[in-house]
Parts: structure tokens; sequence; C-alpha cells
């Protein structure tokens, strides 16, 4: 007859596993990740007229103490040098460990800074360049031929540019009659996103030639011609 006693003994220790298991000084504890690092995902080096918004948005990434993005952290963003804005301020990193935000360009700086924090972790510096005004030219309508006293017929287009002739928007110009009498409107005008100003030139009773100047900040005056016949 076969003996019990194997059987039996597999029996008891199936049973003791579990309390064994359970014991406390046989469970390992696995901690959660933590954020670790805070990394720039694009929007870094990036170049548009100064005083505008840049092209790229800004996105920053959370890492966890496990490698994986992480969600739900803070970030806030801070202008360091330029001037400028950053919308929004602060937001949390979504699913993807990602936050996103849009970087407007002070008007006066050339070279411009920002930074990402998060609660814990090392920021991250962010840098963009700012072109500034350089050029002021005429785009359509100089040395026109008119009837005196009458308004030209085709209008006058002022253009402001940058570097690599980039158009600078949000440049104020102004404008003012030198010889020949007659007027211009508007005297004073703020370039578009093409850098640019439209005006109306209505010529003076002189005939023969009459002369405008146009100034943007610093630049210029610049010299526009017209003959009244």
């Amino acid at each position: 007859m076969r003996s019990a006693r194997p059987t039996y003994l597999l029996a008891v220790l199936f049973t003791a596993v579990p309390t064994l298991l359970a014991f406390p000084g046989c469970t390992k504890t696995v901690e959660a990740p933590a954020a670790a690092q805070l990394t720039i995902v694009q929007g870094h080096l990036q170049t548009a007229a100064a005083g505008t918004l840049l092209p790229t948005p800004v996105v920053l990434r959370v890492i966890g103490t496990d490698g994986a993005p992480m969600g739900k952290i803070p970030v806030s963003f801070n202008v360091l040098a330029g001037g400028g804005s950053v919308d929004p301020g602060t937001v949390v990193s979504d699913a993807n460990g990602e936050v996103k935000a849009r970087w407007t360009l002070g008007p006066g700086a050339q070279v411009q800074t920002m930074t990402g924090t998060a609660p814990g972790l090392d920021p991250v510096t962010l840098s963009a360049n700012g072109i500034l005004p350089s050029d002021l030219v005429i785009a359509q309508g100089n040395n026109q031929t008119g009837k005196a006293s009458a308004a030209l017929t085709v209008q006058i287009v002022l253009r402001v540019t940058g570097g690599f002739n980039v158009p600078i928007p949000g440049q104020t110009v102004g404008l003012s009659i030198t010889s020949g009498g007659g007027s211009i409107s508007p005297q004073s005008a703020v370039t578009n996103a093409l850098g640019e100003v439209t005006v109306r030139w209505t010529l003076g009773p002189q005939a023969g030639q009459q002369t405008a100047t146009a100034t943007a900040g610093t630049l210029g005056p610049i010299a526009i011609a017209a003959i009244a016949n």
C-alpha cells in the first residue's frame, strides 16, 4: 500500500505559501514614479520680427523617474530678457507629459530668452532672435506724374523691413510734405503684417516737382517725389 505522507506534505506546503508571502518582511514596496526632468520638445532658437508672435509654439515635456512622460505636473513660463510675453503663464502637463505655450517677442531686443520651470526640477531656457527694423523703402508710387491739386492715381506704399528682408509689423511711419504744398493722408500709420503702410498723396497747386519725406523711428528720412502738371 502506497504511503500518503508525500501527499500530506505537499498539501501543508501549498497551504503555507500564502501565509509566507503575506508576511510583512517578504513584501516588496514599489515606489510610484516622480517627476525627474523637464525637456524642450520644440520652439527653441526661433527667429521672427521683434514684437511679433513666434510661428512655432513652445512645447516642453516632463519625464518621470521611470523614463516615461508624466502628466499632471504644473509648468510655468517666464520671460527672462527682451520683454514680450508667454501665454499661458502656467499649464499642467497632459497625458504625454507635455505643455504648450505661445511666445510673443518684445519689440526692442535682438536676443530674447525665457524659462520653463516645474516644482523640484531644473529649469530649461529657450532663446529666440528678434529681427529689428533696418530699412524703410518705397514699395510703390514714387516718381508719378499727376494733375496739380489732385490726388495721385497710385497710392504711396512704404515698407519697413529687417534682416533677411523680413517685414516688420507694428512700426509707426510718419510722412510730411517738403515742397509743392498738397497733403498726405494719413500723415502717420502703423505697418501691417507685410510691414507696409499705404497713403494717398494729393499734389499742391504748384506745377513742377513736388516732394514728401517719410520716417519710421530711427529710419529715414527718405524722399518721395512727384511731378505736377
